[in-house]
Formats: structure tokens, C-alpha cells, sequence
């Protein structure tokens, strides 16, 4: 069963016993507001935007299964009733759930501080339920409990450091961490991945808050280096992204299609012509129509009369009628009807309903939010 740790005169937990994984748990932030992916966040957490049919959190999720951490606390806000609905107890992923509530956005370690009673004196991986990682995080775990550092963040090279918090290195071991640098002396950026020893929570403990009221991850990765405790990088080699934009979501999107195989599951009819690779899940109709992989359509929906894309993935329970659709997510429950122009590097949300008629021209990028109802006027 998920549990709600909320109270902070709960005893504390235990340390998980040694296994595989070191006894490490994972600590999940699924918290943020997502203002950077209005409008789908004015109706849902923004880690429950789709990958390839499947939310940013889920990946997360199932990563930490794969290293073998099964105690996985996820951090709640004001999303918190839809991100329990999605996630439930953790089974699905064979994982055990403990929802945490954080009552203010007040920074990534005051989200560590809040779930201390959950993390005990256990080592753990904090990850940001809005990070992608191509590939998972197993590796770099492994080396962890391998090499019995105080902390291992995970680098990855950006094109504008200035934006990011940048870690600077001597023969792998952290020496400084500086947020947003001016002039910065790498383009090795810290991303939504870290594992800790127990000796962080004292450094947040002590922690002010930032110039703008947060305690900052970075501050207290920056205050282990200074009390000589071992931080360790581990330089990202496989793709990664903060989905925090909707040209991520698309980017992410494109990868994960990328490494897709075919499954045809669904009913296909023989006016239909399919280019694999194409994911085709059970219960979905195609009824003449053309298939041009990479690309998925969800359990239970209708493809009829159109052209499908590359790098389009169509969620469950959708209608896609008389449409020319490519390099898009469409959510949940919607329906494209008659829509004789391409629509394409666009995000349509759940429950949307897009009518068009003939005589329109080009093609459009669109961004639809859930619930949206639009019918095209005559080109």
C-alpha cells in the first residue's frame, strides 16, 4: 500500500538492509507547478505529459526499479490528487510508494529536508520526476556503491551554461559548483539526478535559503565539498533532457520512437499500409491509412482515412479521421476530425476535439490544451 509521510515527529525510517543496491531508496520529486508547459499544467502535473504514450514520471520509475530500489518516496504539491491516481501504491511498477507532501515550492533540498523521515540514514537517488535519461541510470548507480563517495552527480555537456548549474572537476572528484556562471570554466551542466549519503541531510540543515527564497540542491552539494566529503561526476553518455518545455517533450519524443520495435497488436485492415517501425497496441482500428514509422497509436483508437508520420505518438481511446499528422503528441481521448492540412511539431492535449473542413492550406504547428474544442473555418 502507498503511504503519506507528512508529519515531521514521525520516527524516522530504518535504513533498507544491505541487497544489491547498496540499501539505497529513491527519493522522486513530482511537485512543480510546470508553468513552462502551459496549458497542459493547468489540468495535470506536468510530469504526467507523455513520452511515447507513457508520463515523463513513469520513466523515472521504472529506472530506479532497474537498479534495484524498490522504496521509492515521491514528493507531492499541488498536483498531488492526479499524480496519486497515476502512480497508486507503486505495484504496477513493482515498487512501494510512500507519497511525501511538500507544502511550498521551496527548492529541491527543502524537498530533501521533507522527506527525511522517509530516507532515514539510507543512501538514496534524488530524481526529478521532470528529467529524462535515454537508456536508464544503472550504470552510474553501480558505480556508486562501487566507489564509496559522499555523492555522485550525474553531468552532461550543455550548449549555454550559463543556464545551469556547473560543476567544476579534478580527476573526477567535484571541487566547485557554481549556478549560472558568468564566465564558466566547463559546459559540464548538473542535472535532475544525484545520489547521496546520509551526511547531506546536516548540510541542509544549515542551508539559507537562496537570492530567490529556495534552498538549493547545488548549495548543498557545494557544502559537502567544503566539509571534505568525497563528490564524485559521472559524465552523462546517453541522451537527456529536462521536459520542461514543449520542443522537449517533441525531443524526447523523437528518441524514444527512435528506439521503438514493431508491434501490431491492433486490427489493421488490408487498404492500410504500414512502414515499421510502428507500435500498434491492442484494441486500436486502422482503416485505410498509411502508417510511416517511427510512431505509436494507443490501446482502443481509431486511425481512419489519414496519414500518420514519423515520430507521432497517438494516445489511447483517440479518433483521428481524414488528418495528416506527424512529429506530434496527441494525449488521451481526443479526436481529429477532417483536418485537410498537415498538423505537425504540435502537442494536443486530452479530451481535445479539432474539426476542420476543405479548402484550408499550409500546415500548422498547434499547442492545445485538455479540453479544447476548435473547429477550423473554410481556407
Amino acid at each position: 500500500m502507498a503511504t503519506t509521510a507528512t508529519k515531521k515527529s514521525e520516527k524516522p525510517a530504518s535504513p533498507t538492509s544491505g541487497g544489491k543496491n547498496g540499501g539505497l531508496k529513491g527519493l522522486v520529486l513530482s511537485g512543480g507547478k510546470g508553468s513552462r508547459l502551459r496549458p497542459f499544467t493547468y489540468t495535470n502535473a506536468k510530469q504526467l505529459v507523455p513520452i511515447a504514450n507513457k508520463p515523463v514520471l513513469f520513466y523515472t520509475i521504472e529506472q530506479l526499479v532497474e537498479c534495484g530500489i524498490t522504496d521509492i518516496g515521491v514528493i507531492i504539491g499541488d498536483t498531488a490528487e492526479q499524480v496519486r491516481a497515476a502512480v497508486g501504491d507503486g505495484s504496477q511498477f513493482g515498487a512501494n510508494v510512500t507519497y511525501i507532501q511538500q507544502d511550498a515550492p521551496l527548492g529541491i533540498a527543502h524537498a530533501v529536508a521533507t522527506a527525511h523521515d522517509f530516507l532515514g540514514d539510507s543512501p538514496f537517488v534524488l530524481y526529478l520526476g521532470d528529467n529524462f535519461v535515454l537508456g536508464g541510470i544503472k550504470p552510474y548507480v553501480e558505480k556508486y556503491l562501487s566507489n564509496g563517495c559522499s555523492a555522485q552527480i550525474l553531468l552532461h555537456p550543455v550548449d549555454n551554461p550559463q543556464a545551469f548549474g556547473i560543476a567544476e572537476l579534478t580527476d573526477g572528484v567535484v571541487t566547485r559548483i557554481v549556478e549560472k556562471p558568468r564566465e564558466p570554466a566547463s559546459n559540464l551542466a548538473v542535472i535532475g539526478v544525484y545520489i547521496f549519503g546520509p551526511s547531506v541531510h546536516d548540510v541542509i540543515a544549515n542551508l539559507q535559503p537562496s537570492a530567490r527564497g529556495e534552498l538549493e540542491i547545488t548549495d548543498a552539494i557545494q557544502g559537502l565539498i567544503d566539509r571534505g566529503a568525497g563528490v564524485r561526476a559521472e559524465v552523462l553518455e546517453s541522451y537527456w533532457i529536462d521536459t520542461g518545455k514543449m520542443d522537449d517533450i517533441l525531443n524526447a519524443n523523437r528518441m524514444v520512437l527512435s528506439t521503438i520495435e514493431a508491434r501490431h497488436a491492433g486490427e489493421v485492415d488490408e487498404k492500410t499500409r504500414v512502414y515499421d517501425p510502428v507500435v500498434i497496441e491492442a484494441g486500436a482500428r486502422v482503416e485505410n491509412s498509411v502508417l510511416r514509422g517511427p510512431l505509436i497509436i494507443g490501446a482502443k483508437t481509431e486511425v481512419i482515412d489519414s496519414y500518420i508520420g514519423p515520430n507521432t505518438s497517438i494516445d489511447a481511446r483517440c479518433l483521428i479521421k481524414g488528418c495528416r499528422i506527424e512529429d506530434s503528441v496527441v494525449m488521451e481521448d481526443s479526436r481529429i476530425e477532417e483536418i485537410h492540412w498537415p498538423v505537425v511539431k504540435s502537442m494536443i492535449g486530452r479530451n481535445v476535439e479539432l474539426r476542420g473542413s476543405h479548402g484550408a492550406g499550409g500546415g500548422y504547428s498547434l499547442t492545445l490544451g485538455d479540453h479544447s474544442r476548435i473547429e477550423m473555418p473554410d481556407g
